[in-house]
């Protein structure tokens, strides 16, 4: 007898997550997610955010971009609401302002995260793409994430917190197969260049197999394995506790539809790190080879000071 889930049981909670409940004109509270690490995953807040601003767009419009900043660290277990400001409609264009907030301990709300997200009608235009795929590995030629995070957490056994441990080892509703390995493990300064391969972990059907959840899933994944993008050349890594670090914000603009259950590679660079922060890029391919999105991201980055 196992208490681990199924894949179908992940994901369906993470439909469940990002299922924003209508509770005024415009005012939407998210679930909240007890994960064991003490704080709201940034990706969870932007998903949320996105799915409350899409449900106040209802004349066939699609977000094809998002503007994010954090202010605070979400508490977990705790709901979040989040207002919408209708600031445009247009016949082509609308857009979304969305306050995301957490109640304080006065008990009033605080907010944690402002988010801008543009929507527009489906139409036809001038293409290019100056932008070719990788020439990397497929996914069915890569071994499991989570595979070689059990391989790394029996190895460092005792070394790491039970913190760490549970971070590395809770079952995910995205399943990743990253090249190189697991890159952000490694302690030799190296290029900050990453390419993943992510997708939920089980097929989307039914009623919930919208354009706007695979949206608002692929900005939930596209906030793993960004920021630690940035720390590849200084050798130094999260999960041994020798950074401090958190997203200050976050961007993503949308090209075309894609199904976030479905291969998608993140391919991940850094060209700036300094002053306690560094930028991150990513672009998003389908199997095809097609440029479906594009992410940015600035995030404080500290070396961690250990004190006696």
């Amino acid at each position: 007898m196992t208490d681990t889930p199924t894949n179908a049981e992940l994901v369906a909670g993470l439909i469940r997550l990002l299922t924003v409940e209508k509770r005024a004109a415009d005012v939407f509270a998210g679930p909240p997610q007890a994960d064991g690490i003490g704080r709201v995953f940034g990706g969870q807040v932007l998903a949320q955010g996105l799915q409350a601003a899409q449900a106040s767009v209802t004349d066939g419009k699609r977000a094809h971009s998002l503007h994010a900043y954090f202010l605070r660290g979400g508490r977990e277990g705790a709901p979040i609401e989040y207002r919408i400001e209708r600031d445009f409609d247009g016949r082509s264009f609308a857009n979304r302002r969305v306050v995301a907030s957490q109640e304080g301990e006065d008990g009033t709300p605080v907010p944690i995260l402002n988010l801008t997200a543009s929507f527009q009608q489906p139409e036809e235009g001038l293409e290019h793409i100056d932008s070719p795929m990788p020439d990397v590995a497929r996914p069915d030629d890569l071994r499991p994430d989570m595979e070689l995070r059990r391989e790394i957490a029996e190895q460092w056994g005792d070394k790491l917190s039970e913190q760490q441990r549970r971070m590395m080892l809770r079952p995910r509703p995205i399943e990743m197969r990253t090249i190189d390995r697991l890159h952000w493990m490694s302690r030799e300064p190296r290029e900050p260049r990453a390419h993943t391969w992510f997708r939920v972990a089980a097929p989307i059907t039914g009623a919930d197999d919208t354009p706007e959840l695979h949206r608002a899933i692929i900005t939930y994944a596209s906030d793993y394995t960004l920021l630690g993008t940035s720390a590849l050349p200084h050798g130094l890594s999260w999960m041994r506790n020798e950074l401090v670090g958190a997203s200050l914000d976050h961007a993503i603009w949308f090209h075309r539809d894609a199904r976030a259950d479905e291969w998608l590679l993140y391919a991940t660079d850094a060209p700036w790190s300094g002053g306690g922060r560094g930028f991150n890029r990513g672009r998003i391919f389908n199997l095809a080879g097609e440029l479906v999105a594009s992410v940015a991201q600035e995030g404080m980055m500290r070396k961690r000071v250990l004190r006696n």
